[in-house]
């Protein structure tokens, strides 16, 4: 009843209170970043949700475009903005996902969205992530955010899918709340924080 009924009914109401109330913030950062990324406030990635079906992510774009001489981007130190930080540190680069959820792609909480590349290299205890929403925050981001290797964080995931409830969802809600107002566990330049999982598991491939 909760995770198919009472779970979506209340990412709706709650993602749509949120976009009314944060909107002056969402509108400020829009703005900013809108001059400092060359009129491009956005970041759209495509990532897999419920049952792997593609959906594309929006958050704000914390790095600017630069590249070298050869074309290529520059390394994300040197391209993340002064007001790029800021937004990274608050967790407001996360903001514009609540019209994800609005549109039906994303919960409040749930396993957070991957790169489709990863898709092959999920063991099938990992691959129950897929059964459910991805979420903005999630079981593996209050218990460590960025500071977890990739096995121990997709455990978390399978892990929650297990174990999906109101109870767990709150407590998540408010552990989320105490990490965003503390920044704790933000890797505000993540550059090498995470080697991607398909770079790691590549001679693991699962079949």
């Amino acid at each position: 009843m909760y995770k198919n009924v009472i779970k979506p009914l209340l990412d709706y109401i709650i993602a749509f209170i949120a976009l009314v109330l944060l909107s002056p913030i969402i509108i400020i950062a829009t703005i900013l970043l809108l001059f400092a990324n060359q009129g491009k406030p956005f970041f759209f990635q495509v990532r897999p949700g419920k049952n792997e079906k593609l959906f594309k992510i929006i958050k704000f774009k914390t790095m600017n475009d630069k590249k070298d001489a050869e074309g290529n981007l520059l390394p994300d130190t040197f391209r993340l903005t002064t007001i790029g930080k800021l937004v990274r540190k608050t967790s407001i680069d996360e903001l514009p996902q609540l019209f994800n959820i609005i549109k039906g792609d994303m919960s409040l909480i749930g396993p957070r969205p991957l790169l489709p590349q990863y898709l092959p290299y999920y063991t099938k205890n990992e691959q129950k992530r897929h059964t459910v929403k991805p979420g903005i925050t999630g079981y593996a981001q209050v218990n460590g955010r960025n500071n977890l290797d990739w096995d121990t964080k997709l455990n978390f995931d399978a892990e929650y899918v297990d174990n999906l409830s109101f109870k767990l969802d709150l407590s998540i809600f408010f552990k989320t709340v105490f990490k965003v107002i503390s920044s704790k566990d933000v890797a505000v330049d993540n550059t090498n924080v995470e080697t991607m999982l398909n770079i790691i598991r590549k001679d693991n491939k699962v079949s």
